[in-house]
């Protein structure tokens, strides 16, 4: 029974740091696209104008949900402070890259580079301020919805939670990219409206795959409904031998 125990351990530490790696390489991702915009007419109904930097970051929100559904708000709140630290050193790599000079021959020139990344300093500022209200509002928000259903009805928190923090989300980016100049004034109302109008039918849309991936792990690890698995077990009967 303690071998299996000890696998089932390992496994959901396997799981969770796949989790982690797909959270951060969204993230870090978002902030890289994001000066690239695209429209998308939906269905003639009404056409959407966003940066191709939202087309990962829900993913974001969908993976902290799994993470605070089945390891619980400790383990979700990591995972974000993790995606920080990866963001920050994404961009120190970015100035390095970009403080080197370019040969003749290099395909992209230092003027193309500029352009391209030139304003990642602010993207990620932008990024990191709506990120940390975001993201920790959502995990709270999260539990609270599972205190208040007793575990039950996750797609109320999933939802609940997604579209007040996304909102949060979609305004602070703007405001901040507005406010530093890269982005007019006067498209600020219609790319908050697309922006958020985006989620949220993205929202909605992951619900499905997050009661598969929700249903698999409790499967997995025979969780009962709104039991999240103890990933400290192990560590709390460490000894250390010389």
């Amino acid at each position: 029974m303690e071998l299996q125990q000890r696998k089932d351990l390992l496994s959901a530490q396997r799981i969770y740091l796949i989790l982690g790696a797909l959270f951060i390489a969204s993230l870090v991702v978002s902030n890289l696209i994001f000066q690239k915009f695209f429209y998308w007419d939906f269905f003639g109904i009404y056409t959407f104008e966003i940066s191709v930097g939202i087309l990962p970051y829900p993913v974001t929100f969908l993976i902290t949900d799994i993470i605070s559904e089945v390891y619980g708000k400790k383990k979700a709140n990591q995972v974000v402070t993790a995606g920080i630290f990866a963001s920050f050193f994404s961009l120190l790599i970015i100035y390095t890259s970009a403080a080197v000079p370019a040969t003749e021959w290099s395909p992209i020139d230092d003027a193309l580079f500029t352009k391209v990344f030139g304003a990642t300093a602010i993207a990620v500022l932008a990024s990191m301020m709506a990120y940390l209200f975001a993201q920790y509002i959502d995990i709270q928000l999260f539990h609270f919805w599972k205190r208040v259903t007793k575990g039950k009805h996750l797609w109320i928190r999933n939802n609940f939670s997604t579209f007040f923090s996304q909102f949060l989300d979609t305004f602070t980016v703007l405001f901040l990219l507005c406010s530093f100049g890269k982005i007019d004034w006067a498209l600020f109302g219609s790319l908050l409206l697309s922006g958020f109008l985006f989620k949220v039918f993205v929202a909605i849309c992951d619900t499905p795959f997050l009661y598969g991936a929700v249903y698999a792990l409790r499967k997995r690890f025979g969780l009962k409904m709104g039991e999240e698995i103890e990933m400290y077990e192990e560590e709390k009967n460490i000894e250390f031998r010389e």
